[in-house]
């Protein structure tokens, strides 16, 4: 069975997201095909154990983010089973590919064995569905749900020129970039919820990810009340996010929550409650106040340093 890879990019570079997904087709017993929208991070991704080739994908219509022009001019060059990042513009792109090629897309996959067998989560991630594709499909994995492949490959790097009508236009920038790395990205994220009292008391959370190099999030109550970016909300809602590590403080552990957390590697809990929903799922708890907690955390990780 072919896959072919849709390169996740950041920037001018690839997106760790696309390491996950070369090792998570390899697992498959198959090497991929990788496909560079602008051609970005092809010299990369030839770099990577498991590709067999990359399609340096060029044309005017890779210049902005247009869903429907990039799926247009991507679909022709898939092969049976596309792989995809779960991200905002990787589910965009994999659902118009579907859409095209008349064939299913399976979204947020978690695990994949072979024949193909994939899982996702179901249910606000209270069960997990199976599904064995026996055709063509196109597939969403969640980033960080794989590991990463390795380096040291030389595979050829051919280059297609494709276009595409495009159908969206920029007409004004109105919202700069975060300087914060963000929570789908981040290996380890530091969340807060009510808990915290008041949007001001966030501040604390970013020096302890600035320390440890992590991502800063919010459940939805502290997005909807006290005017946080939705981009750090995590949740049903929000963000789905697969972390090695999740803190989460001050944050009761509605199940809207905790189906965007609850796939992280290990979870430690700070709540002062210790009958808070959110320990069931806690691989540590801590029963204290964020005031009792955080400096105490401030201290030891200056300690390790």
């Amino acid at each position: 069975m072919n896959f072919t890879i849709i390169a996740e990019t950041n920037g001018d570079a690839l997106h760790p997201t696309t390491y996950q997904l070369v090792r998570a087709a390899a697992n498959m017993g198959s090497n991929s095909t990788v496909i560079c929208p602008n051609g970005i991070g092809a010299d990369e991704a030839a770099k990577i154990n498991g590709v067999d080739k990359v399609i340096s994908a060029t044309g005017d219509c890779f210049n902005i983010f247009d869903g429907g022009a990039w799926a247009s001019a991507i679909s022709p060059i898939c092969g049976d089973i596309t792989l995809i990042s779960a991200s905002p513009n990787g589910r965009e792109i994999g659902s118009r590919i579907a859409a095209i090629k008349d064939i299913p897309i399976i979204q947020d996959i978690v695990s994949m064995t072979e024949g193909v067998t994939v899982t996702r989560p179901i249910y606000s991630g209270k069960a997990m569905e199976s599904l064995t594709i026996s055709g063509n499909a196109v597939i969403t994995l969640r980033p960080n749900a794989f590991e990463a492949a390795l380096t040291g490959n030389d595979a050829p790097i051919s280059v297609v020129n494709q276009s595409a009508d495009v159908k969206i236009a920029i007409q004004e920038a109105i919202d700069k970039a975060s300087e914060r790395l963000d929570v789908t990205e981040a290996d380890i994220i530091i969340s807060g919820g009510r808990g915290m009292g008041t949007i001001d008391n966030f501040s604390h959370l970013e020096e302890i990810a600035d320390t440890i190099g992590a991502a800063v999030g919010a459940s939805r109550a502290v997005v909807d009340e006290w005017g946080m970016p939705h981009r750090m909300q995590v949740g049903q809602t929000g963000k789905t996010v697969t972390p090695s590590l999740y803190i989460a403080v001050g944050i009761s552990g509605a199940i809207q929550h905790l189906a965007g957390m609850r796939s992280s590697k290990y979870i430690l809990a700070i709540n002062k409650d210790p009958d808070a929903p959110i320990f069931a799922v806690a691989d540590y708890g801590v029963v204290a106040t964020w005031e009792e907690a955080i400096p105490a955390l401030k201290t030891a990780l200056s300690e390790l340093q």
